[in-house]
């Protein structure tokens, strides 16, 4: 197993405080919510799966779970325009919608994915994101925040890099010689 952790250059966010927040949000978004009906989370694919399946174990109002898939980065690490490559099963319109994100880092993604999601008329848009990067200029409101994290690649706990390290269960910082050529 320790072959496996070479890449990274130090683990930012254990287990166990991952499993700590999750249950914390959780509490949190049960009580902003209680009384006001049933939820969809909408995760987003792929980083979000993880977070979303924790978060919603520990909800104790009703919910249930759809998901989205998006894609700003392309073949690169360079942000460029978002497009729906997967979008909801079920319609919207007048119900709580609570969007669940792995990570904003520019923030285009769930600016971009709100405005679409506003347009079908929900009771309410809230964000629950697992994590943002501080040192980035974001106005991107967030809801429900998991961690701020410094402005580097991470990955483990859904994030990845070429579809890698997603299923660690911390978030670890990436070596750059493992994504700079």
């Amino acid at each position: 197993m320790e072959n496996l952790y070479h890449e990274f250059e130090r683990i930012l966010v254990t287990e166990e405080q991952i499993q700590s927040r999750v249950r914390e949000l959780a509490a949190e978004i049960s009580e902003d919510y209680r009384g006001k009906g049933s939820i969809v989370l909408i995760g987003i694919l792929k980083g979000s799966f993880m977070f979303t399946a924790d978060l919603a174990r520990h909800l104790t109002i009703p919910h249930y779970i759809d998901f989205m898939a998006l894609s700003s980065y392309g073949n690169s690490a360079v942000s460029g325009a978002v497009r729906i490559l997967l979008d909801l099963r079920a319609d919207i319109y007048q119900k709580h919608v609570l969007i669940i994100e792995d990570i904003v880092d520019s923030g285009h993604t769930i600016d971009y994915l709100y405005t679409v999601l506003k347009t079908r008329k929900p009771a309410s848009i809230k964000t629950c994101v697992l994590t943002r990067k501080v040192d980035k200029a974001i106005n991107t409101p967030i809801d429900y925040l998991g961690f701020d994290i410094p402005d580097v690649w991470v990955v483990g706990y859904g994030l990845d890099f070429a579809e890698r390290h997603r299923t660690w269960p911390f978030i670890a910082e990436l070596k750059k010689d493992a994504y700079q050529d």
